[in-house]
């Protein structure tokens, strides 16, 4: 029993990484082929990267289901329902005929993939305890990996067979993973056992979901954090959106080329992560935020100019570069400060975080979509809007914290 539960946590970080790129590889992986699905498929291109909203509110709205119940039943169990829900979606999508039933397949395939990557935060919660950030950076920067090679992944599979075998690929990487989870994966109470502070949460307080949700909403504080975590989502995805036809129609460049940009960006989320398990221990996830958001407001105001301004390719992947490292700094230390005011409600935190980030995340297709203007300016303006809207969330922390300061200084 010993040896089995040392073999889990030793493999824990990467298996949890394992798990977490599921969604990252079905959202990035067919994107090359959107071109050869809307042919396939007899339907223009803009309901194709519809296809990518309908994913994310699909994934968000089964958070809210799984979430809470995170809290209550076995995580190891929802995993295995989650992926293998995922396999089964992912084998059915090669036969659709027709748009719906792709639309269809793929909101099913987001739902029930929610509970098997609902359950990660809080499982590298209670592996870290205070180095929460630290932790939750290791697993996203294995997990990075993903939608790294993804692209090119997909125009590979694309150019070597078709679309369908896309898919295909994807039922078979998560099957591997549900054979490992299902060996491998331990059960929360073991992993807490042997976490930094040596305790296991025991509080199972059968809550109602509702009240669960308003435990984790009434915090001041973590709802500015909530928002911010939202807000640079909303940024992530439209970027996710829109980078496929700034680059494969705006600038022109070949699908190729794409996969390399797209690649190069995904590794500055990497170097992003790597810096911040170097620094999160000792500046303080609030610290690193802050950093990371002050390099968010120059990149993208760096990013709308160039592109207000119609300048050349190479001054646009300049500027995305540092936006998306920043992004992954604000991202990862605010769900980090998020989960840590709350301990006994790790499940219902992360469906709160994910319902809120994958749902506006949905929103940027029809928001883009609406300011459609044949140019990359709608998608540089909007990223710049969610990171302004960051900004004043952390100021407001800031300035509430501050106040704090000054009247216990003052009561002393």
């Amino acid at each position: 029993m010993t040896t089995q539960l040392k073999v889990s946590l030793k493999l824990l970080l990467p298996l949890l990484a394992a798990v977490l790129a599921i969604s990252p590889l079905a959202v990035d992986m067919y994107l090359p082929a959107m071109p050869a699905l809307a042919e396939h498929l007899n339907t223009p291109m803009s309901m194709i990267q519809n296809s990518l909203s309908v994913y994310l509110l699909g994934y968000a709205l089964g958070l809210i289901l799984f979430g809470p119940m995170a809290d209550k039943y076995s995580r190891r169990k929802l995993v295995i329902l989650g992926i293998g829900g995922f396999v089964i979606c992912s084998l059915l999508l090669p036969m659709v005929s027709n748009i719906e039933q792709f639309l269809t397949v793929r909101f099913m395939q987001a739902f029930i993939s929610s509970a098997a990557t609902v359950v990660v935060p809080g499982a590298v919660r209670e592996y870290y305890g205070k180095d929460t950030a630290k932790g939750l950076s290791y697993v996203s920067m294995i997990m990075m990996l993903a939608p790294m090679v993804a692209p090119g992944i997909g125009s590979v599979l694309l150019l070597t067979h078709s679309w369908q075998l896309i898919f295909y690929v994807l039922a078979a990487y998560s099957f591997i993973v549900l054979l490992l989870v299902m060996k491998y994966l331990p059960d929360a109470g073991s992993i807490a056992s042997v976490g930094a502070e040596k305790k296991t949460i025991k509080v199972k307080v059968q809550l109602s979901f509702i009240h669960r949700y308003k435990i984790v909403l009434g915090n001041v504080e973590a709802r500015l954090d909530i928002i911010t975590s939202m807000m640079i989502s909303l940024a992530f995805f439209a970027y996710i959106t829109a980078i496929p036809y700034v680059y494969l129609k705006v600038f022109a460049v070949s699908e190729y080329s794409f996969s390399l940009l797209f690649a190069l960006n995904i590794f500055a989320l990497m170097i992003a992560h790597f810096t911040n398990t170097r620094f999160v221990v000792h500046k303080g996830s609030r610290t690193m935020l802050r950093c990371g958001l002050s390099l968010a407001v120059f990149a993208a105001t760096a990013l709308a100019l160039v592109n207000v301004l119609q300048l050349p390719l190479v001054y646009t992947v300049v500027a995305i570069f540092p936006l998306m490292g920043s992004i992954s700094l604000i991202a990862v230390n605010s769900d980090a400060l998020i989960l840590t005011k709350f301990p006994e409600h790790s499940g219902t935190v992360t469906a709160v975080i994910g319902t809120l980030r994958w749902g506006i995340g949905a929103l940027a297709g029809p928001i883009l979509a609406f300011f459609y203007d044949g140019s990359a300016k709608p998608f540089a303006l909007l990223m710049l809007f969610a990171v302004l809207v960051v900004l004043c969330c952390q100021l407001i922390v800031w300035f509430n914290n501050k106040s704090k300061s000054t009247k216990i200084n003052s009561a002393l």
